[in-house]
C-alpha cells in the first residue's frame, strides 16, 4: 500500500476545518489540522507535510502570508489557498491554485489537490531518472 499524502489544512473557522478534515481522511489523505497560521507553520516545519490548503481570512496572518512563508521554506510544496469572501484574488499570491468557497463543487478541490501532489511528485522522478541515465553512461564509458 502506498503511502498516505499529508495535507495541512488551516482555517479559523472550526466547522469548516473540521468539515475539510473529514473529506480529505475519508479519500485517504493524513490531515493535520491547524485553526491559525502560527500553529501550521510550526506543523509545516516537523516535516512530511506534501501540500497545504489554507484559508484566505483569518486573524493575524492571512492565508497567503502563511502560504509566502511556507514556499520560503520549501518552495515545491503546492498550495490552495479558499476564500469566501473574495472571488478573484486581485493581490499577489504564491499559492499553486486559488478557488472561491461556494463556487467550486468538493470534488473540483480534490481534484486540484490530487493533480497538484501528482505534479509535485512527478519531476523529481524525472531527475532521478536523468541521474541514473547519467551514471549508466559515465558506467560504461569507464
Amino acid at each position: 500500500m502506498k503511502p498516505k499524502k499529508t495535507i495541512l489544512c488551516v482555517d479559523d473557522n472550526e466547522q469548516a476545518l473540521s468539515i475539510r478534515k473529514i473529506m480529505l481522511e475519508t479519500r485517504g489523505y493524513r490531515v493535520l489540522a491547524c485553526n491559525n497560521a502560527a500553529a501550521a507553520i510550526q506543523a509545516f516545519r516537523h516535516g512530511g507535510v506534501d501540500l497545504v490548503l489554507t484559508n484566505l481570512t483569518m486573524p493575524g496572518v492571512d492565508g497567503s502570508q502563511l502560504i509566502e512563508e511556507i514556499k520560503n521554506l520549501s518552495p515545491q510544496t503546492p498550495a490552495v489557498l479558499l476564500s469566501a469572501r473574495t472571488k478573484i484574488y486581485e493581490r499577489e499570491t504564491l499559492a499553486d491554485v486559488f478557488l472561491s468557497k461556494g463556487m467550486y463543487e468538493p470534488a473540483e478541490l480534490l481534484e486540484r489537490i490530487r493533480l497538484l501532489l501528482v505534479r509535485k511528485r512527478g519531476p523529481k522522478r524525472h531527475v532521478e531518472l536523468q541521474t541514473r541515465a547519467a551514471h549508466a553512461s559515465h558506467a560504461s564509458v569507464a
